[in-house]
Parts: C-alpha cells; structure tokens; sequence
C-alpha cells in the first residue's frame, strides 16, 4: 500500500507539473507585454526609491537660477519693425517685376538680415550715438587707450553691439523685425530706430548707385547693338535674294506633300508587288490546284469533264476490255481533254507571271521617285538651315536691343526718383518691462532642468549600485525560485513572551512522545518593539502574510514530503534572517497538522494536531534569538554538543505558541565550527528530526565563518535571506556556490525588507484594505 501512495504521489506530481507547462504555454503571447510593463514599472520603482535625491537636485538647482535672476541686471528690448519689399533694382519691364517679384525672396530676404547685421551699419549707427560714452558699452567693449578709436577699440565696439542686436524675418511675410537690448530702455530704443534709418538710407543709396552705372553701361552696349540688328538684317535679305527664297513656308510644304504621296504609293506597289508575287509561286508550284488558285471557271470545267470521263473509261474498261470501241473511245476523249487542261493552266500561269513583272517594274519607278523626291527636300532644308540661322540672328538682335533701350528708358526715370523698397511699419518704443531676467520662466526652466539632472543622477546611481533588486533578479542568480517577499515595516510591537514549569509538564503529559520537562526557569518577558513576532501579534499585516507564503513555499516544495528541517542563513550580516527565522517558526506553528490528499492507510484525515516546532539558535558568533528571547545565560546548543546536558533539558517553550520550543545557543564556545562538525551535531539533529515535525536552525552569514556551510550539508534544505537593495548580486551567488558546494540544497530565497512603496508584491494590496 505505501508502494501505492508513493506511485500515486509521483502521479500527481506530473499532472501538476504538466497542467503547469499548459499554462506557461498559453501565457507565451503575452510575455512581450510584461516585459514592456516591467520596464515601466522598474522606472517607477525608481522615482520612488530615489525621490529624495531627485527632489534634493532640483530644489539646488532652482536656488541656483533665482539667485542669477535676482542679481542679473534688468535688459530691456525694443524693436522696430520694417516691411522689405521686391528689390526691382535690375529695372525689369513691367509684366516682368509682376511676374518674377517673388521668385527669390526668400535669398533677398535673407541677404537683406545680414546686411542689417553687418559690421558697416553697426560701426555708422555707434558713431551717430557715440555709444562709447555709455558705461555698458564701454565695459562690454573693454576701451583701451582712452577714448582712442583704435583698430582694437573699433572691433570690440562693434562685436558689443552686435550681441545686443537681433534681427528676426518673419516667417511667410516680408517682415523683419530689428530689435536691440540695453539696460536702458530709451537707449534701446534709439538704437534700433537709428540702426532702421541708416539701413534705409544704405539701401537707397546703393539703388541710386546701381541705377546710375546701369543707365551708363546700357547707353554704351546700345549703339553695338544697333550696328549688330542692321548687319544681321542685312545678311538675312541677301541671302533670300542670292537662293531665290520668296515664300519658304509654301515651298517647305509642297516638297513635304509630294515625298508624302509618292511614299504612300511606293508602299501599295510594294503589297501588290508581293501579293501577285505569291500568287505566281503558288500557282507554279502547285500545278494541279492552279484552277482553284486562279479561281478560272473554264479550268474547273474541264477538270470536272476529266473527272467524268476518267470514271466512264473504267467502268467501261472494266465491263468490256481494252479493245471495246467505247473504251478507246473515251481513251482518246481523256488524251485530248488532258492537253486542253495543260494548256489553260500555262496560261493562267504565264498570266501571273506578267501580273507580276507590272507590279515589279510599277515598284521600281517608285522607288526610284521616292529616292529623287527625298534629294530634293534634303537640298531644300540644307538650304533653309542657314536662312533659319540667320534670321534667328537678326530676331536676337533686335529683341536685345529693344529690350535694352526699354531698360535704358526705365533707368533714366529710375535714376531720377528717390523710390526705395523698405518701408519702416513700427518704430522702436522703449520698453516698460524688461526682457531678461524672467525671474518666473527661469525657475521653472531650473525646476524642470534640476528634475531631469536629479532622474539622470538617480539613474546612474542605480546603474552603479550592484545590490539585489527584484525576485527574478534572485532566481536568475541562485537558480531557485524566490519563496517569498517580506515587506519593510515602519514600526513594531511589543510581545509578552514566557512560560511555567507547569504549562510546559502539563503540555508534555499530554504529549506522550516528550517525556522531559521543558523549562528549567521562570517565564522571561521580551523588550518591547520586537519585529520577529509580527506573524504573531500582527496577523493580518503584509508582513504576516509574507511569512505564510514563505511557509506555504516550504510545504509545498516537494510533492512528496516537505522539508523537515531547515536552515535559514544569509550572505552577509544584519539581512534579517534572525527575524526570517522566528517568524517562520511562529509561522509552521499556527499552521496546525501538513493535511494533503494522499494519505497512507489507516491514516485519520480529520487529525488536525498541532505540529511540534523547534527553533534552533546555532549562531555561536552573535546569537540573536537567544539575545532577543533574553536566554543568552540558560544552558543550549554548546551544551548539548559538549555533552554537559541533554536536548530535554536546554530547550525552552515558547508560550504564547503552544507547540513551539526553542534551543539557546547556550555559552558560546571558542571554536564553533569544530563543534558544529563533530558527530554529536548530526546525531543532535536525527534526535530533533524524530521529536519534532519541523526544525528551523538560524545559522550566522555564510560569507563571513563557516558554520552555514558545515550545517547545510546536515539539513533537508536551505532558505538564503536576501535583502533588497542592499546585497549584492556578487555576494549573494558567491554564497549560494559555496552552499552548495558543500552539499547543501538550496530550496530557494526569501526577499527581506522590500519597499511596498515601489510597487512590492503586498503593499498596494493592503494598503487600499
């Protein structure tokens, strides 16, 4: 029967198993969307994790930038505003300003900023205010030599005043807008007005200028002209005389028509030529259907009376013979009939052939008008290439020279009129409120800057901080899963904590399988503010139930049987497995009995005993548990190994947990780890597997003495305590190596102290609860 609950259990274990692969299955199309989720969530986990930092960073940074604003000195802008229309200084005709007046105002345009932003107009607009006198001027351009307007002097005033200055064209119009800064208001103004009227005064004079020297150049180039549209024309006329070109568009198309006609005939004489041609080789080479070819009627006849009479002269010969009078009758009327055909089909042949030789000979002629004709209209248009020369010549020449002497007209008119394209719209105002510092736009620029500098910062800081950070991180490093997550707790409670003698006999009377009594002292209380006894006092809290997870894991570990006794270690100190233990063990004794389905025979399932815990204290080096449950001078652990007493003897009873004992480490021994690996310890732990439904041994760090290692390899399993964002990754696979290289089983990792506010397993749940 057991073979059979084993066989079952193992059933069981792979229907699980496999309905558990199902599910993974049907869960693959979503894996994509969890892990963008978890790439949300983990920047999340940040912000909160580090908001202090990125709050601390930008707060300095918006000080920083209202301390500058505050002591920047107020800048006030003014700004003319100015329309730039066509420049039509190229005195264009009129359809031709209308018609190319927008081709190139966007280069214009462009041309005419620089030209507002150049060093000439800069340097006659600060020598029309003497802009050295003003004090910022004069500490901007850093004045050598007195009021000396040296080379250096020069440059460094206009540089000054070109940072002052901006010039901005309005997007799709013909607007530009001249602005200047200065700490005065008025000065600023003046300058941009002054800056405008020396601009429109430069643009003028450059129009005048270049309407002078065009009206100059063109009235020179305009006599050339004359002489070249008289010599053209004269070239054209002779040549029509000397070839006698009277009307060449009517001869071009009388040459063109007749080669058109004679082409057209010359391609019908060719399809007649090879139509009766085929007809003629058809009709030679096929003899006996020449009837039938030339569809002649009195050929048929005679073939058919051929036909006739051939079919009388075999009946008749073969009636009567060949010496009958009737058959050589119808012998000679066949003989002669066959003549006549042979006749009429030579000359129905003979007939195709001269069909044939017409056609040929009409073709020829043709052709040979055709290739006459085509001479004539290439003589023809040699001819007229040159005539098309020059009149071409002589048209450019007269178009030049109209359209320069309208020009010259357009300039002399020009030349004359004060007429410029910039047109001031709005003069520069002084200006109330100054442009620069804006205290308030600042600090949110700074507000905004110091948040993106302290994400930045935080995001490095995470980049470089090598602790563990999630569960999957975990089970990615030890290979086992992570059995559960113990939330971070802000305040504790305190526990009453003792016993009797008399509590503890009667408990073991009852209990037929403990026959010692368990406390040799009286109760002890515990301080105050205890977190290793949530699970008890707190029962509904997160961390309660992160404890019963992490019981709920160990029992159902193994399909078969659960860990009976566990070792729960850490890799580094001060991670929590003093708490993780206890409240383990508080944990395995609420449970009550492990009830599962498979049961051997003669098993009660309605048993629902309490299980008998111990917890054990082997940290020889800072026992915690016996420190906390105030045992660290009761006999323990030491003793029992030294042989000084027995199990029944150190271990205590927990009272407020009626089916939980532990075991003190008892005095500390100079050489713990030679006492943990002597043979007392494992056949101490066979006693403790028999008397005990679960055992639960604290042991120190792993990475710091040796202890964990030796007891790991004595134990079912081993639970690693990692704290969250504290250890590091290298410490804790460092320390799951030499676990198990010791030969202990590491069932898997119990997160301690995660955050509920960055988004933890418990937190979100129980606080809206």
């Amino acid at each position: 029967m057991s073979q059979e609950c084993t066989n079952l259990a193992i059933a069981t274990g792979e229907a699980v198993a496999s309905e558990r692969n199902l599910r993974t299955t049907r869960l693959l199309p979503e894996l994509h969307t969890i892990e963008a989720y978890s790439s949300f969530r983990s920047y999340q986990t940040i912000l909160l994790k580090r908001r202090w930092q990125i709050f601390f960073v930008a707060l300095a940074v918006v000080v920083a930038v209202a301390a500058t604003s505050v002591l920047t000195t107020p800048q006030y802008r003014a700004t003319a505003r100015i329309l730039v229309e066509p420049d039509n200084s190229e005195l264009r005709t009129i359809d031709g300003i209308f018609r190319n007046a927008s081709a190139n105002d966007d280069s214009f345009l462009a041309t005419q900023v620089n030209v507002l932003q150049s060093d000439n107009l800069a340097w006659q607009t600060i020598e029309l205010l003497q802009l050295w006198k003003f004090a910022e001027f004069a500490k901007d351009a850093k004045l050598s030599n007195g009021l000396a307007m040296s080379v250096g002097n020069k440059a460094n005033l206009v540089e000054a005043f070109q940072s002052r200055l901006v010039v901005d064209r309005k997007r799709d119009t013909r607007m530009v807008e001249v602005s200047f800064e200065s700490t005065d208001p008025v000065l600023a103004a003046r300058v941009a007005n002054a800056l405008v009227n020396n601009y429109v005064e430069y643009s003028f004079q450059m129009r005048f200028k270049s309407a002078k020297q065009t009206t100059v150049w063109m009235q020179k180039q305009l006599g050339e002209l004359r002489d070249k549209v008289q010599q053209s024309q004269q070239a054209l006329v002779d040549y029509q005389r000397q070839n006698s070109i009277v009307d060449i568009g009517n001869k071009e198309s009388v040459a063109e028509q007749k080669l058109e006609d004679l082409s057209r005939d010359l391609t019908q004489a060719q399809s007649d030529r090879m139509e009766r041609e085929s007809l003629y080789e058809l009709a030679n080479s096929t003899r006996s259907q020449v009837g039938v070819t030339a569809q002649n009627d009195l050929l048929q006849k005679l073939e058919e009376r051929d036909a006739d009479l051939r079919e009388q002269y075999s009946d008749a010969l073969a009636q009567y013979g060949e010496a009958f009078p009737k058959v050589v009758r119808l012998k000679g009327q066949i003989d002669e009939l066959q003549t006549l055909i042979e006749r009429a089909k030579k000359r129905v042949i003979e007939h195709f052939r001269n069909d044939f030789d017409v056609s040929k000979a009409r073709e020829t002629r043709l052709a040979s008008a055709v290739a006459k004709q085509k001479d004539e209209v290439e003589d023809f248009n040699q001819l007229l290439i040159q005539h098309n020369i020059l009149k071409h010549d002589f048209e450019s020449n007269q178009q030049l020279y109209e359209s320069l002497l309208q020009r010259l007209k357009d300039a002399t008119v020009s030349a004359g009129l004060r007429a410029t394209n910039i047109h001031v719209v709005d003069e520069a105002v002084p200006s109330a409120t100054p442009v620069r510092p804006r205290k308030l736009h600042n600090s949110l620029i700074g507000l905004l800057a110091g948040l993106i500098l302290g994400f930045l910062i935080a995001m490095v800081m995470e980049g470089l901080d090598n602790s563990v950070k999630s569960a999957e991180e975990v089970e990615r490093l030890i290979a086992a899963p992570a059995l559960a997550a113990i939330p971070l707790r802000n305040g504790f409670r305190g526990l009453a904590f003792g016993g009797t003698p008399s509590t503890v006999q009667s408990r073991s009377k009852q209990n037929s399988w403990f026959k010692l009594s368990l406390f040799t002292s009286a109760a002890k209380r515990l301080p105050g503010n205890a977190v290793e006894f949530t699970v008890l006092h707190e029962p509904r809290s997160p961390i309660s139930e992160a404890f019963r997870a992490l019981r709920t894991s160990l029992l159902f570990s193994s399909v078969i049987r659960p860990p009976k006794m566990v070792l729960v270690t850490s890799a580094l100190p001060k991670e929590g497995k003093t708490s993780v233990s206890l409240n383990l063990a508080l944990a395995l004794a609420q449970r009550g009995s492990f009830t599962t389905s498979i049961r051997p025979q003669g098993t009660d399932r309605n048993n629902t005993a309490p299980r008998k815990v111990l917890l054990v204290d082997a940290d020889f080096r800072k026992p915690g548990i016996t420190q906390l449950l105030l045992l660290a001078d009761d006999p323990g652990l030491s003793n029992v190994l030294c042989g000084n007493k027995s199990l029944e003897q150190c271990i205590r009873h927990f009272e407020p947990q009626s089916n939980l004992w532990f075991l003190p480490t008892g005095p500390l021994p100079p050489n713990p780890a030679e006492l943990l690996s002597a043979s007392s310890m494992e056949l101490l732990l066979q006693l403790m597997r028999e008397q005990f439904d679960h055992v639960v041994v604290d042991s120190p760090p792993v990475l710091l003495v040796t202890d964990p290692t030796i007891l790991s390899s004595l134990v079912d399993s081993v639970i690693m305590v990692v704290e969250m964002e504290r250890t590091s990754r290298d410490a804790v696979l460092r320390a799951c190596r030499v676990v198990t290289n010791s030969g202990g089983q590491i069932m898997g990792a119990a997160l301690n102290k995660v955050d509920a506010r960055g988004g933890s397993y418990y937190g979100h749940y129980y606080s809206e609860g």
